[in-house]
């Protein structure tokens, strides 16, 4: 960053998230109003910071002793599932909220939007000069190998390492930034030609995570726009996004934002079926784990739009599938490839990493069965279902995956943040049911239209 601006220097993650978590309280606390519940939500988003910075201090070896470090670090994994646990109570309980009275952040539209813009740029800024997680170059490499239909030790050691996924799609900043990187000729050396592939990869990651973080802030905006009917309750989500600790130290983790913005993008489009479930059923198609969500979505359309929205989930699984079959070389690397696309294997019980790698394993069996009921749940459960229901399940539900999940053990915090954010500062949406907001199709009879 000092490349961009004079003598500027990285704030300490700790500095930051002192800083930050003051900010926050200074721009959206309800000071004349100190028992609300918007309060309460501010202080739990605000509690995950001293977790995130134990793992960080962790992770990055600044412990003087290995074992002080180690227990450091399970202390801040430890005390994120705690605050997730208050967070995933918070959410399922806003079902049961009618009452929504306007709260808006006490800083204008206009200063939250150069507030968000300047953090935006710091962010990006920090990507760009700062350097890539290993996991993301690991999946710009495998995207790579897939390219040229080639199996590697990476790709065979993936589902194992670093759970269920569909890795074609970090391809994608991979051709696009081709042009950015000098190509080196072909009878170059190979140290060099070596760097280039490094150089590129690295460009690949960085590119990908900033588009996603953009993507990610542009949803938020839009879904208070357009849904909200108050732009500047989505200024403050993006912009309290933006400022949490969390984004400044994960924010080029691709993995961690891209699923983040496919489900922002699919709570966006809840009006039209079929574009929710092919975003729904892409962020399925990554990431795997919002396979929970299918059955809230589903009972949400259940009386308008469900065979559209299970249509589209469907066109877009079958797509990836189809693209696994044209990237593999035989049909054994295209079921493995099926296998670690849709998980289809035994829950893991060793060598796991964030908390479970200091807990059995066996633990998380009972976790995910109550996680699986909670998921079945929601098809029932409310009855009544709304777009504040999408909002607040959807975010129940991937904090839910932060209990079980066993390649960053509980770390994945955006899978769930902006829509968190976005249920705390909603207004009431108890009138946005699906047969009221959902357009009909030309199939449907005209009596159950009207």
């Amino acid at each position: 960053m000092s490349e961009l601006l004079f003598h500027y220097e990285r704030v300490n993650p700790t500095s930051w998230a002192y800083l930050s978590s003051l900010l926050t309280i200074a721009l959206f606390f309800k000071f004349n109003r100190v028992f609300c519940m918007r309060n309460l939500d501010l202080l739990l988003v605000i509690l995950l910071a001293p977790g995130l910075l134990c793992i960080e201090h962790a992770l990055r070896g600044q412990a003087d002793d290995p074992a002080t470090g180690l227990g450091v670090e399970r202390i801040g994994y430890v005390w994120l599932l705690v605050v997730n646990g208050f967070l995933l109570v918070r959410m399922l309980y806003d079902a049961s909220m009618v009452r929504r009275p306007l709260l808006e952040p006490n800083m204008t539209g206009g200063g939250l939007s150069f507030l968000a813009v300047s953090l935006m740029a710091f962010l990006a800024a920090n990507v760009l000069t700062g350097k890539p997680d290993p996991s993301d170059l690991m999946a710009v490499q495998r995207a790579e190998h897939l390219s040229q239909r080639e199996a590697s030790q990476v790709e065979q050691n993936t589902l194992s390492t670093h759970g269920p996924g569909f890795t074609l799609l970090l391809m994608l900043p991979r051709i696009s930034t081709r042009a950015l990187v000098d190509e080196a000729a072909p009878d170059a050396d190979p140290a060099k030609v070596e760097e280039a592939d490094a150089a590129r990869n690295v460009l690949a990651a960085q590119l990908m995570a900033i588009f996603c973080q953009v993507m990610v802030v542009l949803g938020v905006l839009m879904m208070a726009k357009d849904h909200f009917g108050n732009l500047q309750l989505g200024l403050a989500a993006a912009t309290m996004y933006l400022m949490l600790p969390y984004t400044a130290l994960w924010t080029g983790n691709v993995t961690h934002a891209l699923p983040a913005a496919l489900l922002v993008w699919t709570a966006y489009f809840y009006r039209r079926p079929a574009v929710a479930g092919m975003l729904l059923g892409l962020a399925c198609g990554a990431i795997y784990y919002p396979f929970a969500l299918l059955p809230l979505w589903t009972s949400f359309y259940w009386r308008r739009g469900v065979g559209r929205f299970t249509t589209g989930v469907l066109l877009t699984l079958g797509v990836l599938v189809a693209t696994l079959v044209f990237t593999s070389t035989d049909a054994a690397m295209f079921f493995a490839r099926l296998q670690q696309m849709f998980g289809i294997r035994l829950p893991a019980m060793e060598e796991l990493s964030g908390v479970w790698a200091f807990w059995n394993g066996w633990y998380r069996v009972p976790i995910l069965l109550g996680f699986i009921g909670l998921s079945v749940s929601f098809a029932i459960w409310p009855v009544q279902k709304n777009l504040a229901t999408l909002l607040s399940g959807s975010a129940a539900l991937m904090l839910g995956v932060q209990f079980w999940h066993a390649h960053s053990g509980g770390l994945a915090l955006a899978w769930y943040l902006p829509l968190l954010l976005l249920t705390v500062f909603r207004p009431n949406l108890e009138d946005r049911v699906a047969g009221a907001v959902v357009a009909p199709s030309r199939w449907e009879p005209a009596a159950a239209a009207a």
